[in-house]
């Protein structure tokens, strides 16, 4: 793919990458003149198989400049300074999140909160080296980590790469620092992979190495140890440092990821620049329109792609595959409702669905710990470890089985990864009373049967099972 803007014809503007579109001499009389004002970033989707001169050059005369095109999926990352560009594009194809959250806060005069204070840089050797594994509850919920009798199998192969998309992985991190591949880390904020360590470090947030722990922290006596262990992580950033999570930045790193042919990624966040992670109404069909066909991509590449199911207590709808319009009614969550993604909802150390969750019939997939208030998950955080809630912390325990297993069977494919994690899923029935502020009315309402309902999918997840004679993928399936 083309990471850089080929010149064109002349035209009406002359197009500058990082101040959008200026006008270079009087507009032709069926050519509108460009404007000047803040340079935003669009997401726009063209049809299916539209060559990249001829995206690049209908960007451009829409006073716009092109970012990076993704030829696959017919999707490019475009900037401008003019307002009218996404209409000129075509209100149908074109989307700004960051447009769209100007507009939020014009409206409502809120300011944006500034970012928070850098993170220190990580000393390995001030890094605490007492065993944390007897507080790694979560790990012995689903037969990883220390867990006794697990760690006599399968760690899982240096082979399989995980793209962790999130806000970056401390790369100095005693527990990650093995485990890290800098050679398929990039940064993918501006929506084009860029792999200098600035841009996939983290900066802001803890959220990213927190999750990669989950997944491969390292088995050496010292910390805390990842479901997988031996498999590795590649630090693909899309969360920037106010916690936003663009669609630009998603399709690039599912993209990316494609693209090194790693074997899974995960999402532990929600493409979604509104209030919720609900994506309603046609006006976000360009959202769901990207991601999907990023998502499907991917698959068709062989890279599984797990999802948390969000924190907001939802019932979610899934959401149709590409070419179609999103839901319209109910709540979709991207990329947790795709179709071709893992959606994972979380439990508390009771094992029942922790009231923060997010959760949906047809929607999750299967169910790991993801904490609750006073028991949360323990995990890598730079310069340490921390405890973090969250379905986001469940998604990586989910992750790392995926991982174990594609370390046991090499040739699986995604979907035959995926029959075989719900196959061996612990089943979980709906609970008989889910009143959990005890006033008497249901918090939520599980539908379902024990073998597959909206909280728990399949059920729960077992590391030991995934490495089990009996988890061998059918190849005929």
């Amino acid at each position: 793919m083309s990471l850089l803007a080929r010149p064109l014809r002349a035209a009406v503007c002359t197009v500058l990458v990082l101040s959008g579109c200026v006008t270079a001499g009087p507009a032709a009389a069926d050519e509108p003149a460009c404007g000047h004002g803040r340079n935003l970033r669009y997401v726009v989707t063209f049809d299916r198989g539209t060559p990249e001169s001829t995206a690049r050059a209908r960007i451009t005369g829409a006073c716009g400049a092109t970012t990076v095109y993704y030829p696959q999926i017919a999707v490019a990352v475009a900037t401008s300074g003019d307002s009218s560009f996404g209409a000129r594009i075509g209100l149908d194809q074109a989307f700004s999140a960051q447009a769209e959250r100007l507009a939020a806060q014009r409206a409502t005069e809120v300011r944006p909160q500034p970012a928070r204070a850098t993170l220190p840089v990580t000393d390995p050797a001030r890094v605490p080296t007492a065993d944390l594994s007897d507080r790694q509850w979560d790990m012995r919920m689903i037969n990883a980590g220390r867990t006794p009798g697990v760690s006599d199998v399968s760690r899982g192969s240096r082979d399989v790469v995980v793209g962790v998309l999130d806000s970056g992985i401390d790369p100095d991190h005693p527990d990650l620092s093995g485990a890290l591949d800098r050679d398929d880390s990039a940064g993918c904020l501006t929506g084009a992979p860029d792999r200098s360590p600035s841009a996939w470090v983290p900066t802001t947030s803890v959220h990213g190495t927190h999750v990669a722990g989950i997944i491969a922290a390292a088995d050496d006596g010292r910390g805390v140890t990842g479901v997988a262990p031996g498999v590795r992580v590649a630090s693909v950033k899309v969360i920037d440092d106010r916690g936003y999570a663009d669609p630009e930045a998603a399709v690039c790193g599912l993209m990316w990821a494609a693209s090194r042919h790693m074997k899974l990624t995960n999402s532990s966040f929600f493409v979604n620049p509104w209030t919720l992670s609900c994506i309603r109404g046609d006006d976000r069909g360009v959202v769901h329109e990207a991601l999907a066909r990023a998502v499907e991509y991917s698959t068709s590449a062989g890279t599984l792609n797990v999802a948390a199911a969000t924190n907001e207590a939802v019932d979610l709808t899934p959401s149709a595959r590409s070419g179609s319009p999103g839901a319209g009614s109910g709540c979709e969550a991207l990329p947790a409702a795709l179709r071709d993604v893992v959606a994972v909802s979380a439990v508390g150390s009771d094992r029942v669905k922790a009231g923060y969750s997010s959760y949906g019939l047809g929607v999750i997939d299967v169910t790991a710990p993801g904490g609750e208030t006073g028991e949360c998950v323990l995990s890598t955080v730079p310069g340490g470890y921390a405890p973090l809630c969250g379905t986001s912390m469940a998604a990586p325990h989910v992750t790392g089985v995926l991982a174990l297993l594609a370390s046991t069977h090499r040739d699986a494919g995604p979907r035959q990864l995926r029959r075989t994690l719900d196959a061996q899923a612990m089943p979980m029935p709906c609970p008989a009373d889910y009143d959990l502020t005890g006033d008497g009315t249901q918090d939520a309402y599980c539908a379902g049967y024990e073998g597959f309902n909206g909280f728990y999918g399949h059920g729960m997840v077992d590391a030991l099972a995934a490495v089990a004679p009996r988890g061998r993928p059918d190849p005929a399936r």
